[in-house]
């Protein structure tokens, strides 16, 4: 894997009523075939708590959530954008929606991992790189 420094990204939902920084390196960017990640074009991008800050519309935030109802898909309530969520695979870390951070051609990113989120139980137990 490819070094890359960690820089400061700010994001937000559409409206800009959230907004958040995250400080990362932007090299594990996972997609996912899961029906809502499908629906919502959501790329990924996990980070410890630490990195990710919510500036602002915390209260503009609704919680989405289906299945077993351990992740925590949150989108403004004003534009409808889910900005980031906690995930299932990683309920103590933040899940960045990377075509929400700004100033980001999203062209030249690369997908790091492909994540079979239709079949979850299964690729939960696989070698996952955003883990290591």
């Amino acid at each position: 894997m490819s070094k890359k420094a960690i820089e400061t990204y700010r994001g937000s939902c559409h409206c800009g009523r959230v907004q958040f920084l995250v400080k990362t390196d932007l090299l594990q960017i996972v997609e996912c075939n899961c029906s809502i990640c499908t629906k919502k074009g959501y790329l990924h991008h996990i980070v410890l708590p630490g990195y990710f800050e919510l500036l602002s519309g915390k209260d503009d935030l609704f919680l989405y959530q289906f299945g077993t109802r351990i992740a925590e898909h949150y989108f403004c309530k004003h534009c409808g954008i889910c900005p980031f969520c906690i995930p299932r695979s990683d309920p103590d870390k933040i899940d960045i929606n990377v075509r929400c951070l700004d100033d980001i051609d999203i062209t030249k990113c690369k997908v790091a991992c492909h994540f079979d989120g239709r079949n979850w139980e299964e690729a939960i137990l696989n070698n996952l790189s955003w883990r290591s």
